[in-house]
């Protein structure tokens, strides 16, 4: 972010008035937290200024993923502020979170005065330590001079090179002490910490002829394209365009390239198309953008993509090599390599060579053709893909710009097999660390970053109770979002496994006491809708999306449905389950002992 013209680097403050100009100086508008003894003095500055925007959550956690909605859906750094001790171990997850899907995160805590750090003092805790796995990097401020530089710092490494949370620690009596305030610039005095960001010319000139060559190419795009920024997305079509290429994307790569798109064979994965899982087993050449070869995505390593050669963009020079070994590596910023690799292709004369192609693209329609997204309806009971389907068509035909999150779970797979996205940044969702209750605060995020947009979070009965107290911060804020709950009475893929894997002994994977979520929905201030047959469906979610305020739309489904297809764990790309083949007995065979171990 650039530094304001009106910075007061070079005058005197408090650390806590330090805090306050840093922010400002980085182009932040708006922080979430919640306030405790070791904070207090920074709350006092926020008290006093209108700059910066705090959001009160009702806990820590959802502070996180709050400021990760806000991350994702602006490509803006998201702003934590939280206490000591149990306030810094409750944002843990969601640093974690952050840290697995790569957005970048400043997270301020407070710390017991310097005088008592290893005392055991009142809501003390090793903050720095605790964080150290989860973080891109942490701070432990020491001094006021120090502070500055580290929090300029903190903003520069978490948004550039891979994105990343960070963690600055800062006693409270650091934040009492007086220092010289100095602006952004003095991050840059920082030499160790220099991330590459051009690519290799002769790495492009590697990829542009193996791509020249190749009869069955694929392209496999990740989160790395979304986090690279609007211009990677509008460069990766291009990429699409000017070579003729399928293309696929991991869960986080979702929007970068259109799904209405005419190369799109749609998500892969465990729970991708089977035309998309098809190809990349059989593809001759990949080119990996922006995705780190996550093992919900390769299935059983020895077996992926074996005839393949590969090519893989990222900015982190540690993905490359790490899980599947690439023939060409370039380690560069999306955006940059794309660019790149666009001007290389077009500067050697290639064009889409539909001859070429012609039978890759004759058997990919035959296993499009198998439509694995297929389901049994019911005029009797809502099925939950046909309830994805009709919330989509409702936001299309509403005019309005719409973002989704979601919490964990089938209802998670089912949001990204059936609704379709067109743009990048419209899709948050916890990918790496599968974090129930991260699609309420989200939301919250996304809706406070984007008045006017229809913000909804598609989630499960059991995973929206993990953060349910977000509807409160919703209220308070006025933010409008909408929660749309897929409600099975269980813990959905926790029941599926169990079903497959266990001999269908449903060890607590129901639950009994399920809230009554109309009630709860006006307990909150907010609206409340329960829907239970599909020709109800289409109005209730018409009233969900025209109400201005926050809604709880209780969608009574189908309760043993499971999420097909599937490629059971331990198992090949061309070994998945599609929705007509998935018996128990066939899922229990091609599973096995081994894909029990690997779940």
């Amino acid at each position: 972010m650039d530094a304001k013209v009106d910075t007061k680097a070079g005058q005197e403050m408090t650390g806590a008035e330090m805090v306050l100009e840093a922010l400002k100086d980085n182009g932040v508008e708006h922080i979430f937290g919640y306030p405790g003894g070791a904070v207090l003095p920074i709350y006092d500055e926020i008290f006093q200024q209108d700059a910066v925007e705090h959001i009160l959550v009702r806990h820590e956690q959802g502070a996180g993923h709050a400021a990760e909605g806000y991350a994702r859906s602006t490509g803006k750094v998201g702003v934590v502020l939280a206490t000591s001790g149990p306030g810094a171990t409750n944002c843990v997850t969601a640093l974690q979170d952050a840290l697995m899907d790569s957005i970048p995160i400043v997270c301020i805590t407070g710390q017991v005065p310097t005088t008592l750090i290893g005392s055991d003092a009142f809501q003390e805790c090793d903050t720095v330590g605790i964080t150290r796995p989860c973080t891109k990097y942490n701070w432990l401020v020491k001094s006021v001079a120090d502070l500055p530089r580290i929090l300029h710092e903190a903003f520069r490494v978490a948004q550039t090179g891979r994105p990343g949370p960070v963690v600055v620690d800062i006693p409270k009596d650091v934040q009492f002490a007086t220092g010289i305030y100095q602006g952004p610039e003095i991050a840059e005095e920082r030499t160790s910490y220099q991330p590459r960001t051009e690519p290799d010319e002769g790495a492009i000139r590697r990829a542009v002829a193996l791509m020249a060559t190749a009869k069955k190419p694929i392209i496999y795009s990740g989160g790395g394209v979304i986090n690279s920024g609007d211009r990677a997305s509008e460069l990766l079509r291009e990429l699409v365009a000017a070579t003729g290429f399928p293309i696929t994307s991991t869960l986080m790569g979702l929007g970068a390239y259109p799904a209405s798109g005419e190369n799109w064979i749609g998500m892969l994965g465990m729970h991708g198309t089977y035309e998309a899982n098809m190809a990349m087993h059989d593809c001759d050449l990949m080119i990996n953008i922006g995705a780190r070869f996550d093992d919900r995505i390769t299935g059983r390593i020895d077996a992926f993509s074996p005839n393949s050669r590969k090519i893989h963009i990222d900015i982190d020079p540690s993905s490359i090599n790490k899980v599947v070994h690439t023939e060409v590596g370039i380690v560069a910023d999306v955006a940059l390599a794309l660019e790149a690799l666009v001007d290389a292709w077009r500067a050697a004369g290639h064009k889409p060579d539909r001859k070429k192609h012609a039978h890759w693209w004759e058997q990919i329609s035959k296993w499009r053709a198998r439509n694995s997204l297929a389901y049994t309806n019911s005029d009797d009971v809502i099925m939950p893909q046909y309830a994805i389907q009709r919330l989509y068509e409702a936001t299309r035909a509403s005019g309005k710009d719409t973002f989704i999150t979601t919490e964990v779970g089938q209802h998670q797979m089912w949001a990204a097999q059936y609704f379709g996205f067109e743009k990048p940044n419209r899709w948050m969702t916890s990918g790496g660390l599968g974090t129930m209750g991260y699609g309420l605060p989200a939301a919250l995020g996304v809706q406070i970053a984007h008045r006017d947009a229809l913000v909804i979070d598609i989630a499960g009965d059991a995973s929206i109770q993990m953060n349910i107290q977000e509807m409160s911060t919703a209220i308070q804020y006025m933010a409008p979002i909408k929660v749309f709950i897929l409600n099975n009475q269980y813990m959905g893929m926790v029941r599926q496994w169990q079903q497959l894997l266990h001999g269908n002994r449903r060890s607590h994977s129901y639950t009994e006491a399920m809230p009554d979520f109309v009630k709860l929905a006006e307990a909150y201030g907010a609206h409340g809708i329960r829907c239970e047959k599909p020709g109800d469906l289409d109005e209730a979610i018409a009233e969900m999306i025209e109400i201005d305020k926050p809604v709880i739309f209780d969608c009574c489904v189908s309760a043993l449905t499971n999420c097909f297809p599937m490629i059971p764990s331990g198992k090949a790309h061309n070994e998945m389950l599609l929705p007509d083949e998935a018996t128990d007995e066939a899922v229990a065979n091609a599973i096995g002992a081994e894909g029990k171990a690997l779940v």
